[in-house]
């Protein structure tokens, strides 16, 4: 991981001796916290006072803990850069996971990062942290004395691959941008790669594997011994999580809102071949539900029924009581053309208008600009397939 605190290189002994400079001088920090963004942005006042790879530094600090706090709390005391913020886990999914990891003995988390899966996971349990890059294990320590238990972590610079994990309690974070500048989809090119993961899965007693939820972890994982969760947060798949050996469950998926606690598990089947008209709700599944592939068993458990073969959208007669779908009260449904849906609100504009869809190409901004605005309520317009037909379902969020 790169760091995004100076544009040294994070490997550098120079890098490392000015991150620890920084850390041993709080009061440059607090300085920068001080003062306005213009003196941030020229920085003239502040070196006059204090030395100006520090004060680049600092600056560099202080604009990524700004962009820390919906991921972590106290991100204006962490520890972080720029790709260590975007890799790291949500402090509430790392929480979430820790708990499977309770009191476990030889426990290591690898390719810890700025550390915050360690910093969960030592809130109950002795931790052995690893990262092949020294920077990030010094963040990572001092990231544990302010969110976790630092008697409990123990930080090692080393890869991971080297090792043997053995009768180890795992959690590993490979890098998803690899040698690559962003992010990528492919297991193929985490570091490290898939076939260290499948190592993973037959020396530890147990684990997880972090990954990327939109990745194609199906083609990898779907087929061996283990439990696949996919985890939510508000209205978002934040992750997909590869519980193997001891930890895994019975079922080959599990989908949990984290923002309710809900879970749901299952195993993930072919699209139902019975579908129903569309009932007085259209609902939505959670976004975890769509990816770990058990809508099927989400609409049994809830009484629900699919819409169209292939649609994700579900209906309902009454409203369902989970909170693993979004219901919407259907108002009408109409043919997905423009010309359908403005007949329909010139006589009942909306004063804002929420526009969804799935499966049919629909230019939502083109559409919106082109709606009548008025006093009405708000509305939703969900562009789906119904019945194979092409709709356009206009309805109410509840």
């Amino acid at each position: 991981m790169e760091s995004a605190l100076s544009p040294a290189d994070d490997s550098d002994e120079t890098a490392l001796e000015l991150l620890e400079k920084l850390h041993s001088h709080p009061e440059v920090l607090n300085a920068v916290y001080n003062s306005s963004p213009e003196e941030r942005v020229n920085q003239k006042k502040l070196r006059k006072e204090f030395p100006a790879e520090l004060v680049r530094e600092a600056v560099a600090l202080h604009e990524i803990r700004q962009r820390g706090h919906k991921r972590v709390p106290y991100a204006y005391r962490l520890w972080l850069t720029r790709t260590g913020l975007e890799q790291a886990t949500t402090w509430d999914v790392a929480v979430h996971k820790a708990k499977r990891f309770e009191k476990k003995i030889a426990m290591a988390d690898l390719c810890c990062g700025i550390g915050i899966d360690a910093a969960a996971l030592s809130k109950s349990t002795p931790v052995l942290a690893i990262d092949s890059n020294p920077l990030m294990v010094r963040r990572m320590t001092w990231n544990s004395e302010i969110l976790g238990n630092p008697s409990q972590v123990t930080g090692e610079v080393d890869d991971v691959t080297c090792r043997d994990w053995t009768g180890w309690f795992i959690h590993a974070d490979p890098d998803r941008r690899g040698d690559r500048p962003r992010p990528t989809r492919r297991l193929e090119s985490y570091l490290p790669d898939i076939q260290w993961m499948h190592h993973i899965l037959k020396t530890a007693r147990g684990g997880a594997i972090k990954v990327g939820p939109a990745s194609n972890w199906p083609q990898h994982f779907a087929t061996r011994s283990c439990e696949i969760e996919l985890v939510s947060l508000a209205g978002e798949c934040r992750e997909a999580t590869i519980w193997f050996g001891e930890l895994a469950g019975k079922s080959t998926r599990r989908a949990t809102n984290l923002t309710t606690g809900e879970s749901l598990t299952g195993n993930p089947s072919v699209s139902s071949r019975t579908i129903t008209p569309l009932d007085a709700y259209i609902c939505e599944p959670d976004p975890a539900v769509i990816r770990a592939g058990i809508i099927e068993t989400l609409a049994e458990d809830h009484s629900l029924s699919r819409i169209d073969y292939d649609e994700e959208y579900l209906t309902a007669s009454q409203k369902p009581e989970t909170s693993l779908v979004t219901p919407f009260a259907v108002e009408a449904i109409l043919p997905a053309g423009l010309k359908h849906i403005r007949r329909y609100f010139v006589s009942q504009p909306r004063h804002h208008y929420e526009i969804k869809c799935r499966r049919l190409p629909v230019d939502i901004e083109s559409v919106r600009r082109r709606l009548p605005l008025g006093d009405g309520p708000p509305s939703t317009i969900i562009f789906c397939r119904v019945a194979e037909q092409s709709r356009a379902v206009i309805a109410r969020r509840l």
